[in-house]
């Protein structure tokens, strides 16, 4: 399966180059590279629950956003490469520490070797669901490979303007594909099964993340989920937005959401009548919950 990165069409972008050689646009080799793991007790209350999750994060992306909250590893590669038996390896570990699931963190560069590792980590005991957490810009075709192997899609729906898409995370037609993608994760793994600690097992939950100044963009994304998805499904509305990265120079980004905006998603929330999900609060210190990058 490998042998499909020495022409690779893994993400949207479809560079076509040999990863053994050179990198792509999501400046990825063939060797996996992560920046840390570790049990992350903030991701949505179904996710995390009492134990926590196991989360790992990969280096790189093939989206640019220039708000991203981790750009240090997303955008300027921050990590350490590791083997496929060695990811595997951390999955075991994760497991060990009695995490409620293992939560793959941008992992799009790197799902065929992902898939490798999951048999391995399999085949050494790994029972745990496994999360696919992921900014949305994603191939149906690279989705279809991974049947069988993710229980739960946890996809962000970002932009609803291929404008917006492009200013701030230099991609085309994100929209398009990412609703594409989001289909098919929800052909797979359906809507949310919780077992009775009230922790999701299998299904598809979707992220959107608030910007400040681009309040109709939201609604058009919850319009859309509204009217074209099964009702069950979970929504999960995030307000943890700060300027950091090339946002803090760019004027329309460069501020946290103000009361009067997110007063204005929350009300829009329940006027739509999504019936599962969340909204986060708006707090004051997001920027203390960014991972120390140490692997």
């Amino acid at each position: 399966m490998l042998e499909i990165l020495k022409e690779c069409q893994i993400c949207p972008h479809k560079c076509k180059i040999d990863r053994t050689k050179q990198i792509g646009r999501c400046k990825a080799t063939d060797k996996i590279k992560i920046a840390l793991y570790s049990i992350h007790n903030f991701e949505e209350p179904c996710i995390s629950g009492t134990k926590g999750s196991g989360t790992i994060f990969f280096s790189n992306c093939n989206m640019n956003c220039i708000y991203c909250q981790n750009y240090e590893i997303s955008q300027l590669g921050k990590g350490k490469e590791i083997t496929i038996h060695e990811l595997a390896d951390v999955m075991i570990k994760q497991q060990e520490k009695g995490v409620e699931n293992i939560n793959l963190v941008t992992p799009t560069s790197y799902t065929l070797q992902i898939i490798e590792a999951i048999k391995i980590a399999k085949k050494k005991g790994l029972k745990i669901p496994i999360v696919y957490n992921t900014n949305g810009y994603e191939n149906v075709e690279t989705l279809r490979l991974l049947e069988g192997y993710i229980d739960i899609y946890l996809p962000d729906l970002k932009y609803y303007d291929n404008e917006i898409s492009k200013k701030y995370s230099k991609v085309d037609n994100y929209f398009e594909i990412a609703t594409k993608a989001i289909k098919e994760m929800y052909r797979q793994v359906g809507q949310p099964i919780l077992d009775k600690n009230g922790i999701m097992t299998k299904g598809l939950m979707i992220r959107h993340l608030v910007l400040p100044n681009n309040i109709e963009n939201s609604k058009k994304i919850l319009k859309w989920i509204k009217e074209n998805l099964d009702n069950n499904i979970y929504v999960s509305i995030m307000a943890q937005y700060f300027p950091t990265y090339k946002a803090k120079e760019t004027d329309d980004l460069n501020r946290k959401l103000t009361n009067k905006e997110y007063e204005e998603i929350e009300n829009y929330l329940y006027d739509l009548n999504l019936e599962n999900g969340y909204i986060q609060e708006l707090g004051e210190h997001e920027e203390e919950y960014v991972p120390k990058w140490e692997v």
